[in-house]
């Protein structure tokens, strides 16, 4: 499954599968118990491959922060988005040494670091981009 059918929604925890689109608006099951739910057009709703993180240079993509953490772990679960505010600037800094502190909040670093967790936990781990493998097979 790709980042393109999760979702993150507005005042609801966790994250999301893109399941069906109604007419007015989508089913989404939940990735942590499974629990479908009707969601309306008027909800604030971000799909996790449309989310970038900013840097002093450019936006980061999410599924490109993923990889980092995927690969600083060895595939293995993050630390806890709970731990202290020092100490998750200092994980998210050894991911992205040059993310802007200014427009990065420490609530940001913890639902990415929480999703990454949530996303590890059901096996989806695929964090490629499916744009960049297309290009990959043509060329």
């Amino acid at each position: 499954m790709s980042l393109d059918k999760i979702l993150s929604i507005s005042g609801k925890p966790g994250l999301y599968e893109l399941k069906a689109q109604t007419r007015s608006g989508f089913v989404a099951e939940s990735l942590a118990d499974g629990k479908k739910l009707s969601v309306s057009i008027q909800n604030n709703v971000s799909i996790l491959s449309e989310i970038a993180i900013y840097t002093f240079a450019e936006e980061v993509p999410l599924r490109e922060i993923f990889k980092r953490i995927q690969e600083k772990e060895n595939g293995e679960k993050a630390i806890s988005h709970k731990e202290s505010k020092n100490k998750l600037e200092s994980y998210f800094s050894e991911i992205l040494p040059d993310y802007d502190e200014d427009r990065v909040y420490v609530s940001d670093m913890k639902k990415v670091i929480q999703w990454y967790n949530i996303l590890q936990a059901k096996g989806i781990t695929d964090f490629e981009d499916p744009e960049a493998s297309k290009s990959d097979e043509e060329e």
